[in-house]
């Protein structure tokens, strides 16, 4: 048996663009994409804290030292620039396995110098 944890979280993000008309995903910033774990092509959940709206994507690495947090494709409807979101991973872990402890990182507002508050 498998069981599904949370891996990463980037923690209270400012989404800084929202583009219909790109094919689908999630631009993030290659630095905090770096610190969290999260890797280009991987299945995250993405949750917008003024919406309340929750939806998953798959991310694409955004140019480094940029901000980024893009919304990409039909999402793009569900978010606004400026809103705030919080970007999940999950790992599977086997039953026998210890899981791990989550990478939550933070940033400015700007989405720049992003920390770990816990790993």
């Amino acid at each position: 048996m498998h069981r599904c944890f949370l891996g990463a979280k980037l923690h209270r993000m400012v989404i800084t663009e929202a583009d219909l008309d790109y094919v689908g995903s999630i631009t993030i910033d290659s630095d905090l994409l770096d610190i969290s774990g999260i890797l280009p092509g991987e299945k995250v959940l993405v949750a917008d804290l003024e919406s309340g709206r929750r939806f998953e994507t798959y991310v694409l690495a955004g140019e480094r030292g940029s901000g980024t947090i893009c919304i990409n494709g039909a999402a793009a409807r569900l978010v606004r620039p400026g809103d705030r979101a919080i970007v999940l991973q999950f790992v599977w872990v086997g039953s026998d396995e210890v899981p791990p402890e989550p990478r939550v990182v933070v940033a400015d507002d700007q989405n720049l110098n992003p920390r770990l508050l816990r790993t």
